[in-house]
C-alpha cells in the first residue's frame, strides 16, 4: 500500500510480528505477551516500529492484528525521525519465576523528538538503538492514557509494572490522531500520569472551484439538465472505516484507502418572471438540511460521521483513533442544524421590470467508494441553506408601446436583493 503522510513523516502498517517474551510461570493474576512489529518485508524495509506491543494473552498475533509504522519521507538528510540517546529502565522481572528473563525499557529521546511507546530488552540487557525511532514533536499529538492491558500483581517481581495503552485526545475539524498501537508503563498499579502521543494526519479534502450557477437565456426556468457536478475529494485511511464487508486486514490489503466524494450541483429553488414594468417581490420556499436520512445510515454502516467527530463509544475498529471531516467539507462551517434534519427555507427577492431571476441552492451528494469504485452504505444528500445564489435574465423585455430612451437619459433600476431570516445561520457546529 502507498503509504500516509504527513508533511515529512511517512505512516504505514505490519500485521507481521515477532515473539519477545511472555509471562508463562511467572505467577501474576493475568497473561501477557510482548511482541516486536517486523518491518522485515521489501515493502517496510525503509520503515521502524514506534515501540514494542503488549497483549493480555500468549496467542499469535500475527495477521490478527495491526499496528503502525513509520519512515522518513526524506531518505538521506531527512529530520522526522531519531534513535533514542539511550534507555531507561522501567521493570525487569528478577524474581517473578518466568520462563526467561525479560526487562522493559523507555527510550530517552532527542531534543525536539518523543518516545512513543516502551521497548523490550533481551534478559536485563538495553535494546538496540535502532530497535526504534522518536518522532519529531511537531508530527505528533499529545495523548492520553488509554486502558489497562496487564499489571504484574502476584509475580513476586521487586518492583511493580502496569502496562497501559494509548489513546488519542478528540480530533479537531480536519484532523485525523492514530494511537500508535505501542504502551506505556509505570512503577505502580495506578493509572499513570505518564504523557503519551499519537500520530498526527490531515483530512483536508480536494476542493474543486463551483462554476457559477446556470445562466439564463431568455426568460425560460433552467432545466436540471444545465447543471454539472463538481467533484469534492476527501481520502479516509482504511482504519477509521467500519467496513460491513471486510475485515480490517481485508481493508488494508484490498482497500488501504476510501474515497469520500462529495458532487455539487446548482439546485433550482425558485424562477421568477416579471412581466410589469415595476419592479415586483419574489417569493420561494425550499428546502435546507439532509434529505432522505442516509446520513445516519452511513453513520451506523461505517461509523464515518459527517458532522462531528468519530468513533462515538467503544466500536471494535482494530486501530484507535479520533477523525473529524473538515467543516467546509461537510457544510457545517457555520451550522450543523440541517444534518439531523430537513427544514423550510424562504427565500424573497426582487426582480427587475421585464427580467427574470432563478434563486439556486448548492446540493452536495456524498458517496464513501472503496478502492475498487465499489459505494459502502447508501448515498448522502444535502442541500446548503448558506448561501443562495441568484442568476438574472442579461436583457429587459421591451413591450410594444415603450420606446427607448435616450443614451444619456438617467436610467433608475432597482438593485437584484435577496432576503429571508434563514438564509445565514451563524450557530457554530457542535
Amino acid at each position: 500500500m502507498k503509504p500516509l503522510q504527513f508533511n515529512d513523516l511517512l505512516i504505514s502498517f505490519t500485521s507481521e510480528f515477532l515473539p519477545l517474551w511472555n509471562d508463562k510461570g511467572c505467577g501474576a493474576h493475568k497473561p501477557v505477551g510482548l511482541w516486536r512489529p517486523s518491518t522485515a518485508s521489501d515493502a517496510l524495509s525503509a520503515f521502524f516500529s514506534l515501540g514494542d506491543i503488549a497483549v493480555g494473552h500468549y496467542r499469535n498475533v500475527n495477521h490478527s492484528k495491526v499496528v503502525a509504522v513509520v519512515s522518513d519521507a526524506n531518505k538521506v538528510d531527512g529530520t522526522a525521525l531519531r534513535p533514542p540517546l539511550d534507555y531507561q529502565l522501567v521493570w525487569q522481572d528478577e524474581g517473578t519465576g518466568a520462563r526467561s528473563n525479560a526487562s522493559i525499557w523507555r527510550p530517552l529521546p532527542p531534543q525536539g523528538y518523543v518516545a512513543m511507546g516502551l521497548v523490550y530488552g533481551v534478559d536485563y540487557d538495553k535494546p538496540s538503538r535502532h530497535a526504534v525511532r522518536c518522532v519529531r514533536e511537531d508530527l505528533v499529538m499529545a495523548a492520553q492514557v488509554g486502558e489497562l492491558i496487564w499489571n504484574d500483581k502476584g509475580s513476586g517481581a521487586a518492583n511493580d509494572l502496569s502496562a497501559w495503552s494509548i489513546a488519542p485526545p478528540d480530533a479537531s475539524a480536519g484532523e485525523l490522531y492514530l494511537a500508535p498501537g505501542t504502551f506505556i508503563g509505570s512503577d505502580s498499579y495506578a493509572r499513570p500520569s505518564i504523557t503519551a502521543y499519537s500520530l498526527r494526519l490531515a483530512l483536508t479534502a480536494q476542493f474543486s472551484e463551483l462554476p457559477p450557477p446556470p445562466a439564463l437565456i431568455g426568460h425560460e426556468s433552467p432545466t436540471l439538465d444545465e447543471t454539472t457536478p463538481t467533484p469534492q475529494v476527501c481520502e479516509l485511511p482504511w482504519f477509521c472505516v467500519k467496513d460491513p464487508e471486510l475485515t480490517a486486514i481485508e481493508q488494508l490489503k484490498s482497500s488501504p484507502t476510501y474515497r469520500l466524494e462529495r458532487l455539487d450541483r446548482h439546485l433550482c429553488a425558485g424562477f421568477g418572471h416579471n412581466v410589469e414594468a415595476t419592479t415586483q417581490p419574489f417569493m420561494w420556499t425550499a428546502t435546507k438540511g439532509e434529505l432522505g436520512g442516509n446520513a445516519k445510515a452511513l453513520a451506523t454502516n461505517t461509523c464515518v460521521d459527517l458532522c462531528k467527530e468519530w468513533p462515538a463509544g467503544e466500536q471494535a475498529f482494530e486501530l484507535n483513533f479520533s477523525a473529524h471531516l473538515n467543516r467546509d467539507f461537510t457544510h457545517t462551517q457555520r451550522s450543523a442544524k440541517g444534518w439531523s434534519q430537513s427544514s423550510p427555507l424562504e427565500i424573497i427577492t426582487y426582480v427587475p421590470p421585464k427580467k427574470a431571476v432563478a434563486a439556486f441552492l448548492v446540493q452536495s451528494e456524498y458517496r464513501l467508494l472503496r478502492q475498487d469504485g465499489s459505494q459502502v452504505s447508501g448515498t448522502v444528500s444535502y442541500n446548503n441553506g448558506d448561501h443562495v445564489y441568484m442568476s438574472e435574465s442579461p436583457t429587459a423585455e421591451l413591450a410594444p408601446e415603450e420606446t427607448p430612451q435616450p443614451l444619456d437619459a438617467p436610467q433608475a433600476e432597482p438593485e437584484l436583493e435577496v432576503t429571508g431570516h434563514d438564509l445565514i445561520d451563524n450557530t457554530l457546529a457542535p
